[in-house]
C-alpha cells in the first residue's frame, strides 16, 4: 500500500467543505489511514513549503495556510496514491480545474484553491513525516 498527504486547507474548513473533500477520496476506493484538525504553525509551515521560499507568493502562502484550521489526512490506495489524489483535485487553478474535480466542482480562486496533495512519492514521504511523524 501507499500513502500520501492531503491537507484540507483554511478555505475548506471555512467553507464547510471537509466532508465532500473526505468523501470524494473514500468514493474513489482510498483509506483515511489518519486525520487531524489543526492549525499549522509556522515554522512547519515554513518547513512543508520549502521549495517556495524566496518566491513572490511565498509570505502570502504562509499566512494563508497558518491563518485557521486545516484538516491534515494521510491517505492511502494502491501504488501511486498520490496521481489520484493530484487527478482527484485538479488543475491548481479552478477556472482551469476540469469538471468532476475538486477544485473544478468547488474552488473559486487560485490562492485559495481548497486541498494540498504531495507531488510525487519523494513528497509524500516527507510530507507524511513531517505531519504525521509517528506514521513515518
Amino acid at each position: 500500500m501507499d500513502r500520501t498527504l492531503v491537507i484540507a486547507k483554511p478555505d475548506a474548513v471555512a467553507r464547510r467543505l471537509v466532508g465532500e473533500i473526505l468523501s470524494r477520496l473514500e468514493r474513489k476506493g482510498l483509506w483515511i489511514v489518519a486525520a487531524e484538525l489543526r492549525t499549522i504553525d509556522r515554522e512547519t509551515a515554513r518547513a512543508h513549503y520549502a521549495e517556495h521560499e524566496g518566491k513572490p507568493f511565498y509570505d502570502d502562502l504562509l499566512a494563508f495556510i497558518t491563518r485557521s484550521p486545516a484538516l491534515l489526512v494521510v491517505v492511502e490506495g494502491p501504488g501511486d496514491t498520490w496521481k489520484v489524489v493530484r487527478n482527484l483535485m485538479g488543475s491548481t487553478n479552478p477556472a482551469e480545474a476540469a469538471p468532476g474535480t475538486i477544485r473544478g466542482d468547488l474552488g473559486v480562486e487560485l490562492t485559495e484553491n481548497l486541498v494540498h496533495g504531495s507531488d510525487g512519492p519523494e513528497a509524500a514521504a516527507r510530507e507524511v513525516a513531517l505531519f504525521f511523524p509517528a506514521l513515518a
